[in-house]
């Protein structure tokens, strides 16, 4: 298992259920979306592929998957 951590920048959604249930993302990989919890930046993350992100962002932007 490697860390996604040297020299990248990771971003949290501007939304926030107040209780920092969020999610980081990082981009610059042309395959995949390194994705972490945002309370606990240094326990392994996961890699996804760019089309499960994708999908899931539109499942969630579609109600399919509630929003926390």
């Amino acid at each position: 298992m490697q860390k996604v951590d040297t020299g990248v920048k990771w971003f949290k959604s501007s939304y926030s259920n107040g209780e920092r249930e969020c999610l980081e993302v990082s981009g610059g990989f042309p395959d995949v979306v390194p994705v972490r919890d945002s309370k606990a930046p240094d326990r392994p993350g996961l890699i996804v592929t760019r089309p499960a992100w994708a999908a899931f962002v539109a499942r969630i932007g579609d109600g399919e998957i509630p929003a926390p």
